[in-house]
């Protein structure tokens, strides 16, 4: 079975950003998702460069990026850029969770 963006970003959704405790994928934190075979390449951001917990929140991701059916291996590419806006980024019920909306 091919996997799917959609199918990743669902496995995603489980990952909080522990601080907000909201999950990664309404903050809008994941930027893409690619595929090479059964191996996924997940580019996403923190809400800041110097995040602590950020080896928690990548070892996350890459746990819950190999729950996607189909995927057999996957790795977290941690990008700057674009810098992470919570207002062009995050879902609704996410503004709504951090009072921005």
């Amino acid at each position: 079975m091919m996997t799917d963006k959609q199918t990743v970003m669902d496995a995603l959704q489980i990952v909080d950003d522990p601080e907000l405790e909201i999950s990664i994928v309404e903050l809008g934190l994941v930027y893409d998702v690619r595929f090479e075979g059964t191996h996924v390449e997940v580019d996403m951001t923190l809400t800041s460069p110097g995040c602590p917990v950020a080896p928690e929140i990548m070892a996350a991701a890459h746990r819950a990026a190999l729950t996607a059916e189909g995927v057999e291996s996957a790795h977290i590419n941690l990008v700057w850029s674009p810098r992470w806006d919570p207002r062009k980024h995050a879902s609704e019920d996410a503004l709504m969770d951090m009072g921005l909306f």
